[in-house]
């Protein structure tokens, strides 16, 4: 039988958010938004719903008097991520 898949990473924009931080472990949230493509109010509206969903820590802080956000994937985020990688992976075997 077919899995379900998790609706939080089943978004285009939050799975590959999920994805480029499982390759880099944590980003900037203005290299995110480049490699994306996706507009700063879009990717702030996701960041928070993985934020939310405990797959992602955001840590913002000044870095030379500018504003920094960066965006960290948790060990809950990775597990989500491997689960959701393997769902799909038995929707193609079957």
């Amino acid at each position: 039988m077919f899995k379900d898949l998790d609706p939080i990473l089943h978004s285009q924009l939050r799975l590959a958010i999920v994805s480029l931080l499982i390759s880099v472990k944590e980003a900037e949230f203005t290299f995110i938004k480049e490699k994306t493509g996706a507009t700063a109010g879009n990717l702030s509206v996701q960041v928070q719903k993985l934020k939310d969903a405990g797959y992602i820590e955001v840590i913002k802080q000044f870095k030379d008097n500018y504003p920094q956000t960066i965006c960290r994937i948790t060990k809950p985020g990775i597990k989500a991520f491997e689960v959701y990688v393997k769902s799909l992976q038995e929707y193609i075997n079957k």
